[in-house]
């Protein structure tokens, strides 16, 4: 009876000896490795934007308002063909203004901010040599200024404008930029209430700074005293 039991206890032996192994492979299986993922972070500091002051310029100087902030948008739409003449009549698009009129624009944004808005221009200072360039395409006063009397916008202080949100959006003034027809005139009041209340924004708040509208359109704005500038026919450089 005894030598039964002592081979029950070799047996028990041999049989863990022979699982030992199979075991401890299993728990290495079974372990879990933790790998520590790290994230990369780039801390690229940016070069803060320096804009221009107006420091020792004069109010007849040209200046391009891109220079003095950001806070503006664009589409120039005579760089294009994009307009009433079909035809592209400027080399390169770019906004330029008078100091004078640049800083009431400058200041009249800061207002429309307020309400969400600002400022998105069509053109702005039109060298003459390009209002001669429209005249040959559409010689009618009534679409385009003879060259000859020169518009506004070759003295430096007329702009084309419309409103957009902060995020681009363009509010809807009822009418494409250069539509010629009753729908565009400031004194149409058979419109949305939504459309007369954008443009009542834009040109209250424009009057406001010191520019007055033009009735047959409601995207013009001419900055008061500008009509005494005179013709001008500054181009401003492509490259």
């Amino acid at each position: 009876m005894r030598n039964f039991y002592s081979a029950i206890v070799l047996l028990v032996f041999f049989i863990s000896c022979g699982e030992s192994p199979k075991n401890k492979k299993d728990l290495e299986q079974k372990k879990e490795v933790v790998v520590q993922q790290v994230d990369t972070v780039i801390n690229e500091k940016r070069p803060k934007k320096i804009f221009r002051t107006f420091d020792k310029l004069t109010d007849t100087t040209f200046v391009r308002l891109a220079d003095f902030s950001d806070g503006f948008g664009y589409e120039l739409r005579y760089a294009t063909k994009n307009n009433f003449l079909k035809e592209k009549v400027y080399e390169c698009a770019e906004c330029y203004t008078r100091v004078k009129t640049a800083k009431a624009l400058l200041k009249v944004n800061e207002e429309f901010k307020k309400s969400g808005v600002r400022i998105k221009f069509f053109d702005c200072y039109r060298p003459n040599s390009v209002q001669y360039k429209m005249w040959k395409i559409v010689p009618n006063p009534q679409y385009v200024a003879n060259p000859k009397k020169g518009s506004i916008h070759n003295k430096g202080g007329a702009v084309d404008i419309t409103l957009e949100s902060l995020d681009g959006e363009e509010l809807d003034m009822g009418t494409d930029f250069d539509f010629f027809g009753n729908r565009a005139y400031h004194d149409n009041f058979n419109l949305p209430k939504e459309i007369l209340a954008n443009r009542k924004l834009l040109k209250e708040t424009m009057e406001k700074y010191g520019f007055w509208s033009t009735r047959t359109e409601w995207w013009h704005y001419n900055l008061d005293g500008a009509h005494r500038y005179p013709i001008a026919n500054f181009k401003w450089n492509c490259n």
